[in-house]
């Protein structure tokens, strides 16, 4: 009897053996995917990301508005226009700035060793003034760290 399971067993294994393979690898397959996804992956949303930026319509450039120039000296002092200011006169000055129908800019410098906190106080009061044309100037001198 033990013949007999060797030999079915040995037959078997011979069928097996004889058989066409038709399993496909499906393994290289699944990998090329997985790189054409992540390549996908990355590449949308460098398309679809859009700052919207409002440019001049190039129209009549001879109306230039008015500029209001506002200073934060080292010592934290605010001067608006050559004027030095407390926090309540400035404040008044930017919310009828903000009310002026003819839209004035501010341009705004601050001297490098002026603190940060006061920096971001002023900042703040225009923000709440509801100033909305405000430039930020003389930054261009600061682009290198080891400058004072």
């Amino acid at each position: 009897m033990r013949t007999k399971k060797l030999h079915l067993r040995q037959k078997s294994a011979n069928l097996a053996m004889e058989q066409p393979l038709a399993d496909l690898n499906i393994t290289p397959l699944i990998d090329v995917l997985l790189v054409l996804l992540v390549m996908l992956m990355l590449s949308v949303p460098a398309v679809t990301h859009k700052v919207p930026v409002d440019l001049p319509t190039g129209g009549q450039g001879t109306n230039t508005p008015d500029v209001n120039r506002l200073l934060l000296n080292s010592a934290g002092t605010a001067i608006w226009n050559d004027v030095p200011m407390d926090s309540d006169r400035l404040q008044v000055r930017l919310e009828m700035m903000a009310r002026d129908p003819a839209k004035p800019q501010l341009h705004f410098e601050t001297d490098a060793r002026a603190r940060y906190e006061r920096f971001d106080q002023v900042v703040a009061m225009i923000k709440r003034a509801g100033v909305e044309e405000v430039g930020f100037v003389g930054n261009d001198r600061y682009k290198e760290w080891d400058r004072p």
